[in-house]
């Protein structure tokens, strides 16, 4: 398994097998030992510690991973506090049959069941560890609201198909720092409190050390992990902390794909290097024995583009959504030990169209000038179809009555500048014109006939003629006949609108308590894994918030399990 693992980029070791566990030279211990303080990690720590576990977490970086970086939304139902606050009206059962749609068979029903039952205890454990949640609502379909709402509807609840099956509520919790206005990075309006909540509780954490290699005893039982460590108040431990900073600003400034984006990569590998360098000749090597169990919650492998190529090769030409810990080591090394996997080539792409909203009432259509979905879907619907079932290709087209609706919504003080300025950047430079459909279609290479009938059926639907054969809504429709004609490339190699990319596969767990499976499907004592190292109830299909959610979920039922143990 160390050939595979170096097949993919990892220096993950194959276990050390111990006769005599006790005999083993060990740095030090605790009951439960994480490896990789995220989400998953850290709501794990946290529930272990108040039920009387004791915790040591490790993380190759500072912790917080994804989840302290992301956008701070948390997919929460039910009839939590926070809804309740804003005169929402939801209910578990509602939750339940919306997330089925989007989950599908992904997790058992008992699972999701599981998962939507405890969302509003959840929320309200969230909030008791200092969580920045509350409800002001924003009701319309939006891919992030404005900065002065914290819940909306992060999915598609309010899309027609799914109103048929299930009630809508907003739910996406986003979380706030600060006076609330601030938009970026506020996964940490969660993520802090509980970290600070776990190390009031008693947690030990080692930052800037990485998990390298299992013990196992001679049954076959995880006990313990290698670690290397940089020295904790050392000139290395400053120096490395400072480049790896440096290196998530600039790799996270511009997606790879637009100009001048190679300048500011070059100098975020610049300093990716240099934190490398130290991490080559200042570690020092411990081992951790774990008493009950081992964690492995180090997040997805987007982050690793050898590895991403081997498993999910459609998706390389992707923008990885991700931060520098999402390497997929905590995978590899759950596999060394015998740990199966399952998933591993599915990954979510993020294609929003909306807003602005005119964008959302054209067409988007494929390779061949055919309609494939409701253009109101969540991004993350729409980058599914375009990859996964249209060879990554898709084309947003529109017409001048639609593009000066673009340009006039572009500047509409709800939106988000993110939002803003994607959409002034393709209005500018991500587009093909001409004066006629025909002509529209010669110059992106799509059949004439396919596309004129494509935008003639689209024009009786939008006039309330006969009904959209995708169930989309007269409101959210717009004809599209008046001239000169627009195509927006919207694929997946797009150079003016990346595409986000998330992977979704990992360890499979048994779902009661969270321990890693064999290939046999037979859970490996001692061994477990939570978040987007794991599959979980996010792995299906995703909507903003599901996988924070996830992680919380996953880490706290693993925690349960090793109380119980612990007992």
């Amino acid at each position: 398994m160390a050939a595979k693992a170096q097949e993919v980029g990892l220096d993950v070791e194959d276990p050390l097998i111990l006769d005599d566990v006790a005999a083993h030279m060990w740095d030090e211990e605790a009951d439960l030992v994480v490896a990789g303080l995220g989400g998953a990690g850290v709501a794990a720590a946290v529930e272990a510690l108040e039920r009387g576990v004791s915790v040591i977490a490790v993380d190759r970086y500072e912790g917080g991973g994804s989840t302290a970086a992301n956008g701070g939304i948390f997919y929460a139902g039910g009839g939590t506090v926070i809804q309740k606050e804003a005169g929402e009206d939801d209910t578990p059962e509602e939750m339940y049959k919306y997330l089925k749609m989007e989950a599908g068979d992904v997790v058992a029903d008992s699972t999701l069941r599981k998962f939507v039952d405890e969302s509003v205890s959840t929320v309200d454990w969230i909030l008791h560890h200092g969580g920045k949640l509350k409800g002001t609502v924003w009701k319309k379909k939006a891919s992030y609201p404005p900065l002065d709402r914290f819940l909306y509807h992060p999915d598609n609840s309010l899309v027609a198909r799914y109103k048929k099956v299930a009630k809508p509520a907003a739910r996406g919790h986003r979380a706030h720092i600060a006076n609330g206005k601030k938009a970026w990075g506020v996964g940490i309006g969660i993520y802090n409190p509980l970290r600070d909540s776990a190390l009031k509780l008693g947690l030990k954490f080692r930052p800037l050390t990485e998990a390298r290699q299992l013990a196992i005893d001679a049954n076959g039982r995880v006990v313990g992990l290698k670690v290397l460590t940089i020295p904790p108040g050392s000139k290395d431990a400053t120096a490395f902390t400072n480049h790896i900073r440096r290196a998530n600003f600039f790799l996270a400034m511009l997606p790879p794909s637009l100009p001048f984006a190679a300048i500011t990569i070059g100098i975020g590998n610049h300093y990716l290097k240099k934190a490398m360098r130290i991490e080559a000749h200042g570690r020092e090597t411990r081992w951790i024995r774990a008493k009950e169990g081992v964690l492995l919650s180090t997040g997805g492998f987007i982050m690793n583009p050898r590895m991403v190529q081997h498993y999910a090769p459609a998706y390389a030409a992707g923008m990885p959504n991700g931060t520098l810990g999402d390497q997929g080591s905590g995978i590899i090394m759950g596999m060394t030990a015998g740990g199966s996997t399952a998933l591993m080539g599915k990954v979510s792409a993020w294609r929003f169209i909306n807003p602005p909203k005119a964008w959302s009432d054209a067409i988007v259509v494929n390779a061949k000038g055919e309609r494939f979905v409701d253009e109101t879907v969540y991004g993350a619907t729409m980058g599914e179809h375009i990859v996964d079932h249209h060879g990554g290709s898709g084309w947003l087209i529109y017409d001048a009555n639609l593009r000066k609706q673009a340009f006039s919504q572009a500047f509409d003080p709800v939106l988000v500048p993110f939002q803003r300025d994607v959409t002034l950047l393709n209005l500018l430079f991500n587009y093909k014109k001409a004066p006629t459909l025909d002509a529209l279609a010669d110059k992106i290479g799509l059949d004439r006939a396919t596309i004129a009938a494509t935008v003639a059926a689209y024009n009786r639907a939008a006039r309330g003629e006969e009904a959209d054969r995708f169930e989309k809504e007269p409101p959210d429709m717009q004809v599209i006949e008046q001239g000169p004609y627009y195509a927006m490339d919207i694929s997946i190699a797009s150079k003016f609108l990346p595409l986000p990319v998330i992977t979704f596969g990992g360890l499979r767990v048994e779902e009661n308590t969270g321990q890693v499976l064999d290939g046999g499907g037979k859970p490996i004592p001692g061994l477990y894994a939570a978040g987007r190292t794991a599959v979980g109830i996010a792995s299906q299909t995703y909507v903003s918030g599901l996988s924070y959610a996830d992680c919380v979920f996953s880490g706290r039922r693993a925690a349960r399990h090793i109380a119980k143990a612990n007992v």
